[in-house]
């Protein structure tokens, strides 16, 4: 499988900014999940950020804890996201990371939960809900298993705490680009685009930038800003909740969506 590293010196290369794509696995049922990551890398994405249904998503919107609930209600548990990850992982070879909620990794063994990861093929596992000063053992199976860590910065994160964060990092920052809950916007705050400048000054490690990128205009926006990926999970989701009655349609509807995203990630 390929490296964030690898990926984003090569887009680098080209002048190219990631595209990371976020689904819910499960949503809304196994098979037809697995065809919309095949489909989002067909698409262009250079990143699948693959979410685990929970049921109290507490930093996710209404899209997203639709998607959570419906993929619950077609019985995906941990066991099948790590089924889901070794079989799409026969189809490519593109970075996959894992976002999950801390309940879940605990629930079901942190040192089971990463092994199953470094097994399967995952590259990195943000946990949403786990601030720094509670990371160490995370961190250690993390390392031990191989795998990228990732945490989220938000807008009000001092520069003190922005350069311990950035010092844990090891696959790329999930820059949060506004305050709130995950879900499409129609807007992109300028505030967006100095706190990407702001992150900056700490760091050299890969910035992406998530929460609330809906348009391909915020994707050439934050990455002319300096980021150097923008992440789009509930606008697509969106697109699997529109369409649950015609599949092709909704695999279509997914395609075009990415592909007009990903030119604008070319600066």
């Amino acid at each position: 499988m390929i490296s964030y590293k690898e990926v984003f010196e090569n887009l680098k290369s080209k002048k190219e900014g990631a595209l990371v794509c976020f689904i819910v696995i499960g949503d809304s049922d196994y098979e037809t999940s697995l065809e919309i990551a095949k489909t989002l890398v067909n698409a262009g994405a250079d990143i699948l950020e693959l979410g685990l249904p929970f049921s109290d998503p507490i930093a996710d919107g209404p899209s997203i804890q639709a998607a959570d609930v419906r993929a619950l209600n077609n019985g995906m548990n941990t066991d099948k996201v790590f089924e889901y990850i070794k079989e799409l992982r026969k189809f490519t070879d593109v970075p996959i990371g894992l976002l999950s909620y801390y309940n879940l990794i605990y629930q079901y063994g942190m040192q089971k939960f990463y092994e199953k990861g470094f097994i399967t093929g995952v590259n990195s596992i943000l946990v949403a809900d786990m601030p720094i000063e509670e990371s160490d053992s995370a961190v250690a199976h993390s390392e031990k298993n191989k795998i990228d860590t990732t945490f989220m910065i938000s807008p009000i994160t001092d520069n003190k705490r922005i350069k311990e964060i950035t010092d844990k990092v090891t696959g790329f920052i999930y820059a949060v680009s506004r305050l709130g809950i995950t879900g499409a916007r129609q807007d992109l705050e300028k505030s967006t685009l100095n706190f990407i400048r702001r992150i900056r000054q700490f760091t050299n490690k890969p910035i992406c930038v998530g929460f609330g990128i809906s348009k391909p205009e915020h994707v050439r926006d934050v990455i002319k800003a300096g980021a150097d990926g923008a992440i789009v999970g509930s606008a697509i989701v969106d697109l699997v909740a529109k369409n649950l009655g015609n599949k092709q349609r909704m695999l279509a509807s997914i395609s075009h969506y990415v592909r007009e995203l990903k030119t604008t990630t070319r600066i």
